[in-house]
């Protein structure tokens, strides 16, 4: 009898995509044919696309808006049947109604943003978590009555302690505390990033702190699982380990950074180390694959053992255990969700015999994160972890080759080589690809982030994280002071690298952060360069190119007016120039500054030129470039219709013909305002305008009494 080999399902599904692809899209057909591999990881971006069109809307769309995308994903399965690069096509509009819809109900079933009175109150609540902090303590609190009798509210409030407060709440405790409280604080500047949007997806009310002493009631209620033992981990590394090093490596092992001090922050910021800080995608890796490799130890000395079970079975199922308490112990933050996603593929992958790491793989930890937490894609927590792993992964495919060439007859020196190599092309890849986020982000770059992570990352890897893990194991024991006293001397090195790169002449500079047009641009060049395999990859090249020009073609304003009118800056000369007044926040100018690409900021003169004659002042009013002016007490009414636009942080009252007008009550009803002077006259943005109606947006005040024109007065 003669063997008949049937070809694979794959082989079959290749062969009629190489046939049909060609015939129903041509040469189109024929390129995306040549491609099809890569074809998968295209439906997490358009999913990306689809959450981003959703936050980009200015009104909160019906929820009736949601309900196409299974209708579209059915669609796409039956035309992909006879027709693949036409179901593909509907796929990804499917993928990216997917993605509206998920924003959609996401924000839909957010409990309401909290209003809290502007007055101290007395409020109580379940503690669910503690962060120390340098100078006290800081409690998060769930299940919280603002006014005695109501019903508790949905979302949790952070109120941080007097620092002589003698109580020591802890998860699950009733703490009850007169504080002031507040909500989120809107965006510093038009455009700038959306406290209030962060907070209602995170569930969180407001903030405030303590006037008097706290009053706690042990055991009163439930607490996040872990809560609990994380709080008596940072307790005991921070007590064995003295000073910065302890509340790093508290960190490390809790994610808690509120109890590093300020300069060591700023040092592991500038040097490029900041990412060490945030417990993820590194740290879980380091904590399965440590485990994966003892447990495999373990089992292959383990002789009777050994030949009755699969070690690496058995190793990757305790990888998985290890990685998934870790999560929980961190506080399981969407960004460990994604990291462990991530890992549990690989794993997973492993076990399996496929590819452990991958572009699919990448893109079902994406999807995954996008369907839980659509938010997190504006953060760049899930920006700078994604595109490095992008990169790592396209940068791993294109240098296999070489690599594979380099190991040759597997010496010594040649897997040493190989080892330093990959150590600089992961800082190099990882770093090119975070880089632009950060600036988008942050408006700074370090320039010394792959010296400082060439021996960073490797310290954290080797000595600082196995070390934890072993005093973790052991402190149910009490014998965790070994351990410790190990990533205590670790912690030490990676402080001591932060400080000494920081230390560099123009280790960190500040520059003009990217618009979002130009991160958006930047996201799909490095997709399209990562993702695709063949030539037409390099096309994704022009639009990254644009994307980092993309600071230069963007307009600066030229006034900023804060949500308060204490605090009005003017943009003139490459310098902030400010009027302050008392009670401004500091905060608020910093922001200005850093949006601006870190320019100096001084305050306006009192009387004469600044900026080359640009503002000219008088104790009465500024005028800038003769369009704008800003009222130091010169009545309006003088100025109207000889400037484009008029500014005072005073109610201007009256019609102000000619001009527009942005003083104390346009800011109190629309936020904060930014303006830019053009030939014709100026632009005039408010907050409002740029965010809109959405569910995270307070709406438009009203005055407290009928026929009270004038906002209330801020609270100091």
């Amino acid at each position: 009898m003669r063997k008949i080999d049937l070809p694979s399902t794959s082989a079959r599904i290749s062969a009629g995509w190489a046939g049909v692809a060609p015939a129903a899209g041509g040469w189109p057909g024929a390129l995306l044919a040549a491609e099809r591999g890569r074809l998968a990881p295209w439906l997490a971006v358009a999913m990306g696309a689809g959450v981003l069109g959703y936050f980009a809307l200015r009104a909160e769309p019906p929820a009736w808006m949601a309900l196409p995308a299974p209708l579209l994903a059915v669609l796409a399965w039956a035309v992909a049947r006879r027709a693949q690069l036409a179901g593909w096509a509907i796929g990804l509009l499917a993928a990216a109604w997917l993605g509206f819809g998920a924003a959609l109900l996401h924000a839909a079933a957010a409990p309401p943003p909290l209003v809290p009175p502007m007055r101290a109150v007395v409020l109580d609540g379940i503690v669910q978590d503690v962060d120390l902090l340098p100078e006290g303590r800081r409690v998060t609190l769930a299940e919280v009555r603002l006014v005695a009798g109501e019903p508790p509210g949905a979302r949790t409030i952070r109120v941080r302690l007097r620092a002589n407060d003698p109580a020591r709440p802890a998860p699950g405790d009733r703490l009850t505390v007169r504080a002031l409280v507040r909500a989120p604080s809107a965006p510093a500047y038009p455009g700038g990033w959306d406290f209030q949007r962060a907070a209602f997806f995170a569930g969180q009310g407001g903030s405030g702190f303590a006037i008097a002493p706290a009053e706690v009631a042990h055991g009163a209620g439930a607490a996040p699982p872990l809560s609990g033992l994380r709080a008596t981990v940072e307790a005991r590394v921070t007590a064995a380990i003295p000073g910065a090093a302890g509340a790093v490596a508290a960190a490390l092992l809790t994610g808690g950074q509120s109890a590093i001090p300020r300069a060591d922050l700023a040092a592991m910021r500038d040097s490029g180390l900041a990412h060490l800080l945030s417990v993820s995608g590194l740290h879980i890796a380091i904590v399965m694959g440590v485990t994966f490799w003892i447990v495999r130890l373990l089992v292959a000395l383990w002789r009777r053992l050994a030949l009755r079970v699969d070690g690496k079975v058995v190793a990757g199922v305790a990888a998985l255990a290890a990685g998934g308490f870790y999560m929980l112990l961190t506080g399981a933050q969407v960004p460990m969700q994604r990291s462990f996603a991530m890992a549990a593929l690989v794993t997973l992958a492993l076990l399996a015999g496929r590819q452990a790491i991958s572009m699919r793989s990448l893109a079902l930890a994406a999807a995954a994160v996008l369907l839980i937490a659509p938010a997190q894609i504006l953060g760049p927590s899930f920006q700078m972890s994604f595109a490095a792993v992008l990169a790592l992964i396209a940068g791993w495919e294109a240098l296999r080759a070489p690599m594979a060439r380099l190991r040759g007859d597997g010496a010594w020196w040649r897997r040493a080589a190989i080892f330093a190599a990959g150590l600089v092309a992961t800082s190099v890849l990882a770093g090119a690809a975070t880089a632009p986020v950060g600036l988008a982000h942050f408006g700074r770059l370090q320039w010394y982030g792959v010296a400082a992570n060439a021996v960073a990352v490797p310290l954290t890897s080797v000595l600082v994280m196995p070390a934890g893990m072993l005093a973790a194991v052991l402190m149910p024991l009490g014998l965790d002071g070994p351990g410790l006293w190990l990533m205590g001397l670790g912690v030490e090195g990676v402080l001591a690298v932060a400080r000494e790169v920081a230390a560099w002449p123009g280790a960190a500079q500040g520059a003009r952060p990217m618009p979002g047009w130009g991160l958006a641009l930047y996201g799909v060049g490095l997709c399209w360069l990562c993702l695709w395999r063949k030539g037409w990859r390099w096309l994704g090249v022009p639009a990254l190119a644009v994307a980092l020009a993309s600071p230069a073609l963007h307009r600066q304003p030229d006034l900023l007016v804060s949500a308060d009118a204490r605090l009005i800056g003017v943009v003139a000369g490459g310098v902030l120039w400010v009027e302050r007044q008392r009670g401004a926040s500091g905060f608020v100018r910093d922001q200005w500054a850093r949006a601006l690409g870190g320019v100096e900021a001084q305050p306006l003169p009192t009387e004469g030129e600044a900026a080359g004659g640009a503002i000219r002042c008088t104790p009465g009013a500024c005028t800038l470039q003769g369009a704008a002016v800003l009222l130091r007490g010169t009545p309006a009414d003088t100025q109207c219709g000889r400037a484009a636009v008029v500014v005072s942080a005073e109610p201007v009252r009256g019609r102000c013909a000619g001009s527009q007008v942005v003083d104390r009550f346009a800011v109190w009803r629309n936020g904060a305002h930014a303006v830019r002077l053009t030939e014709t006259g100026a632009e005039v943005v408010s907050d409002r305008d740029w965010r809109g109606a959405r569910p995270w947006v307070p709406p438009v005040p009203v005055p407290r009494a009928r026929g009270d024109d004038l906002p209330p007065a801020p609270v100091e």
